[in-house]
């Protein structure tokens, strides 16, 4: 996440294999360590394995339910 352009708000992230973030988020805040499968904002889709407690600099659409074993995921915006 840039310093220049700081996130406004973070939302609580219920992942979903059918749902959208609406918004989408501009990075992701990632508060227990795990798989976490997610939707880029330009359509791809990746699983980040054994993704620690932190930030994930990746702009997302979707977070996946399935693939997912990550917890207390903020979507930042």
């Amino acid at each position: 996440m840039s310093k220049e352009k700081p996130a406004v708000n973070a939302v609580s992230v219920t992942p979903s294999d059918s749902t959208d973030l609406d918004p989408p988020a501009r990075a992701l805040y990632i508060g227990g360590t795990g798989d976490i499968k997610v939707d880029t904002i330009n359509g791809d889709t990746a699983t980040f394995t054994a993704h620690p407690v932190g930030y994930m600099p990746v702009e997302v659409k979707r977070v996946h339910s399935t693939g997912t074993t990550a917890s207390s995921i903020l979507a930042l915006r």
